[in-house]
Formats: structure tokens, C-alpha cells, sequence
């Protein structure tokens, strides 16, 4: 804990922080895609240190962000889901939901805040998702000194400039730009001159660059997407179109690493590459796990994740002990206060970068008291019912209030979450209960309790 501080008192570094939209598990090179080109994640996958057991703290959009924003689980701050949470057909949904939350409240810290109090420029740049700036729940009331399209969106309104909707509705500081520009390099441009305006300033910066893609609507420049088109195809992974916005996202971390780079302040900048949530299926395939986006399986919140801290980070450096994006808030709390604070619910993960530990030991959550339409069969099933998870160890349980029952799995075993162990393991099945039991009576979780009247049956 000590060295930690003092680190942070010799050498403040700057930190950009690099999240996707909906990029799931295997989307990468580095992660074992047979058909998407990523030589620059793959680089910077082999320059920091690579997490096989990332998770997002909540399976879609607006949660997980929040979670990663605040460092608190989502009972916290009461963003559940993207509104509103009583999605899908209203016959089949047995209980009523709980009510969510769409922005993130004015009075829960953000880690915009926290490194503006620590004397870092701030930057937002991209989805924001949590808020709007004009009534203060954006970036720039919330420690962001500059905020370039951060807004209550959480698709784009449009991936080509002008960057408007038939709405007319469009994302702020876009204004100037050229015809058929594309919306992911433009933000990368945006990032880059806010690094190029704070790389030799009297204070570090802290960017958090938000790309909207591989989100939907599936579109890319078509000069890439003909690329793939005349690539073979691999057995899992197949869209050009989709192919394509993940190389424009490549490009954008290669333009990033490049710049830092060229300014010469590479030894002194975090890089972190992140998604807020699994691949969207079945527009991609997250292989070798089960499931997607939305869903309470691997596929929907296991993520990748490379961190690069110069001077902690071991290149090519693996670890496979379960981290999640709550966990991000409070390292870096650590990192520039020497503390943690009571509310967050992540946990430092310093000494798993620094190789001074290889595990840390606890238990991680997931609470999603709502309902979600399925992408498949006209949305008239599910991709998730109220449920709350855990993995403790190599075990996973999930926890679904319609009937109270249950399922288990054995993720060293079966990652493809198979076999459900639930009727064989049942003392497991007790113990993970409890646990979640007591999860929820400790951050005052809200659960699904009253019967919808309009429920007719399965």
C-alpha cells in the first residue's frame, strides 16, 4: 500500500484509457480471431500485460460504464440495464422488474473527479452514456476539463459525419468535419489533439477515449470492407462489414500508441484496452465461451483487457485471476491517494501488475433485476430474466428470481458453461447463496418481488 503511494508521489503518469463498444471476447488477434486483423492491440497485447479473466461488471452498455465510472456495483448507483428494464414481450415476464436509474447521480464520485482533484487535465472523448453536460451529468460536470461528443447516446447517431440522426439530433463538438468522414477516426483525431495539447503541460492528463464501435449499426468505410471481402472467411468469424469497424478501431490504438510515442512521453503514459461488455451475437461469435451481450453467461461480460504500465507491467506478461472494470477506480485511487475509498467495490490490482501477487482473493457480483429481449425470434424470448451471479474460484452460480432456480458451473472445467452442476453440487449451490445473500444485504441490492398481472405463462 505504502509503495504504491510513494510511486505515485515520484512519478504521476498520464493515462489513457481506451474503451470499445460491444467488442467481445475473441474479436482480437491476440484472443484468437480466425478472420478480424488487429496487428496493433496485438502489439500492444505483447508490449503490457494481457487479462484472460477480465470481466465487465455488467452485461450491456450503460451499467458497466457506470460501474467502471464510479467503481460501484450497480445496487450503488441503480443503472441496471438500458432502459427501460421491462424489455421484451410484457405475457412472458413473470415479475416486475426493478425501476432503473439512466443517468449516473451527481453525488456518486466519478473518476473524472478523481483525477481532477489529483491535478490531472481530463479529457472525454466518445460514448459517454451516463448523463448529458446540460444538466449536469455529463463529462464536463463531472472532472472532465474537455468533452468531445459525450452524451446521453448510446448508439451513435450516426457513424458519418455530420454525425446526426433524422432526428436532427447530433453529438456535440462534431460540428466541423468533412463529408463521408467516419465517426471512429474522427474520434481518434479528437484524442490525439487532446494528447498532442496536454503531452508537455505543467499537469499528466487522463484520457478516456470512448469509441462507439464495433456497436451497432454494422457499417464501415468500403474501402475496408472490401478488403474482407475478398479474404477468406474463418469458421467462426464471417461479417466484413464487422470485420471492418474492428480494424477502424485497430487503427485507432495504433494512431494513439503512435502519438504517444512520437511525443516521447511513452515511458511516462498508462495504456488500457478495454470493452464495456461481450460481443454482440450473432454478429460475431464469441467461440469459446457461451453466450453474448445481454446475456448472464461468459459471453456477456468476459472482456478483453491489456493494461501497459511502464516501469510495472511485464511485456507479454499473462494473468488469469478474475479482475473487473469496478476494479480500475480503485487502483487508481491507490495509485494518487494512498487509500480506497469505503463506497467502491473494486479492488486494488496494482500487485497483480507489479507481479507482486498473482491472484487476489474475492468474490465478484453481477445483479441485473430486469428483463431483456432476445435478438433472435423476433425478441419474443430472452437473452436475460432478473438474475444475480457470482464467481468464487473456478465457480459460478446464477441466481434467477422467476422460479428460484439455479445454475451452476465449474469454469476451469467447462468455460463453455455446458454443464450445469447445480443438481450434483448442491452443497456448492448452498454456500454460493449464501454468499450472494449476503451480497445483497451488504450493498442493499433491490430484487424483483411482485407479480406482473399481464404474466401469461411460458
Amino acid at each position: 500500500m505504502l509503495s504504491c503511494a510513494l510511486y505515485a508521489q515520484n512519478k504521476r503518469m498520464n493515462v489513457v484509457f481506451i474503451m470499445a463498444d460491444d467488442l467481445g471476447l475473441n474479436d482480437t488477434g491476440y484472443t484468437g480471431s480466425d478472420f478480424y486483423e488487429t496487428p496493433n492491440i496485438d502489439k500492444l497485447s505483447e508490449e503490457g500485460m494481457v487479462f484472460t479473466n477480465a470481466y465487465s461488471s455488467a452485461a450491456n452498455s450503460a451499467p458497466s460504464r457506470a460501474c467502471f465510472m464510479s467503481g460501484m456495483y450497480t445496487p450503488r448507483h441503480g443503472i441496471f440495464t438500458v432502459s427501460p428494464p421491462d424489455r421484451g414481450d410484457r405475457t412472458k415476464r413473470k415479475l416486475i422488474p426493478i425501476p432503473n436509474v439512466e443517468d449516473l447521480r451527481k453525488d456518486i464520485p466519478t473518476m473524472g473527479e478523481l483525477f481532477k482533484r489529483n491535478g490531472y487535465r481530463c479529457g472525454h472523448v466518445g460514448k459517454w452514456h451516463l448523463g448529458d453536460d446540460e444538466d449536469g451529468t455529463g463529462p464536463l460536470s463531472r472532472g472532465f476539463d474537455v468533452n468531445v461528443a459525450g452524451g446521453r447516446a448510446g448508439t451513435p447517431y450516426s457513424y458519418y459525419y455530420p454525425y446526426c440522426n433524422n432526428k436532427g439530433m447530433c453529438h456535440i463538438g462534431l460540428e466541423k468535419g468533412k463529408q463521408g468522414e467516419y465517426l471512429t477516426d474522427r474520434l481518434t483525431d479528437e484524442a490525439v489533439a487532446f494528447i498532442k495539447e496536454s503531452a508537455h503541460g505543467e499537469k499528466p492528463f487522463f484520457l478516456y477515449l470512448a469509441h462507439h464501435v464495433v456497436h451497432t449499426p454494422i457499417t464501415a468505410p468500403q474501402s475496408i470492407v472490401d478488403k474482407y471481402e475478398k479474404k477468406v472467411k474463418g469458421k467462426y468469424h464471417t461479417n466484413s462489414v464487422y470485420a471492418a469497424m474492428v480494424e477502424t478501431l485497430d487503427n485507432s490504438v495504433g494512431k494513439i500508441c503512435g502519438i504517444i510515442d512520437s511525443l516521447g512521453i511513452s515511458d511516462n503514459t498508462i495504456i488500457i484496452f478495454n470493452s464495456d461488455n461481450g460481443g454482440s451475437e450473432p454478429i460475431t461469435d464469441n467461440y469459446t465461451v457461451r453466450g453474448g451481450k445481454g446475456m448472464p453467461y461468459e459471453g456477456g461480460n468476459r472482456v478483453p483487457l491489456i493494461v501497459k504500465w511502464p516501469d510495472v507491467t511485464k511485456a507479454g506478461k499473462i494473468s488469469d485471476c478474475p479482475v473487473n472494470n469496478i476494479d480500475f477506480f480503485s487502483t487508481f485511487q491507490m495509485y494518487l491517494e494512498g487509500k480506497i475509498g469505503d463506497e467502491l467495490d473494486g479492488a486494488d490490482i496494482y500487485p497483480l501488475l507489479s507481479n507482486e501477487k498473482s491472484s487476489i482473493e474475492r468474490d465478484l457480483f453481477w445483479h441485473f433485476p430486469a428483463y431483456l429481449e432476445s435478438y433472435t425470434d423476433n425478441g419474443k424470448g430472452f437473452r436475460a430474466k432478473p438474475y444475480t451471479s457470482v464467481r468464487s474460484g473456478k465457480w459460478k452460480l446464477i441466481y434467477y428470481y422467476e422460479n428460484e432456480n439455479t445454475e451452476l458451473f465449474d469454469l476451469d472445467k467447462d468455460p463453455l458453461e455446458e454443464y450445469d452442476l447445480s443438481c450434483v453440487n448442491e452443497e456448492m449451490v448452498s454456500i454460493l447463496k449464501k454468499k450472494i445473500f449476503s451480497w445483497i444485504e451488504r450493498v442493499n441490492a433491490p430484487v424483483p418481488t411482485k407479480l406482473n398481472p399481464y404474466y401469461e405463462g411460458d
